[in-house]
């Protein structure tokens, strides 16, 4: 099993191809490529890669499902026996993230192999 540990948005994601994951938003459209070269860490099989601070080459490409709205939070303050109430909500803004291929210097690890199986099935089909 092939997994890299990233950095998005602040925070550190453990991604394995094939998956996708809620991060923090992307300015990216729908349906396009982003590419994330902030990978700490990067284990295949038993050869683990670990950065300082990041792995020099590794790179993790992902394509951008869908822009959304998370959960809401309410924050609700109050001071007891003043009658002050306050209730505000928020959601954060987030992307839906579908990671393709994992890969260092050049070198495809992990690829998404519902994409490759997909690919094969487009090429019988347009072969007949």
């Amino acid at each position: 099993m092939t997994y890299a540990i990233i950095e998005t948005g602040g925070k550190q994601l453990r991604v394995e191809p094939g998956r996708f994951y809620d991060i923090e938003l992307l300015h990216v459209d729908p349906d396009n490529d982003y590419t994330i070269d902030k990978v700490l860490l990067v284990h295949h099989e038993d050869d683990i890669h670990i950065g300082r601070p990041y792995v020099e080459g590794a790179i993790v490409l992902g394509t951008v499902l869908e822009h959304r709205r998370g959960r809401k939070v309410l924050v609700y303050k109050m001071k007891p026996k003043k009658k002050t109430r306050k209730k505000r909500g928020h959601r954060q803004e987030i992307t839906r993230l579908m990671i393709e291929t994992i890969s260092i210097n050049g070198e495809a690890l992990a690829v998404n192999t519902k994409v490759e199986e997909a690919d094969e099935v487009l090429l019988e089909s347009v072969a007949e």
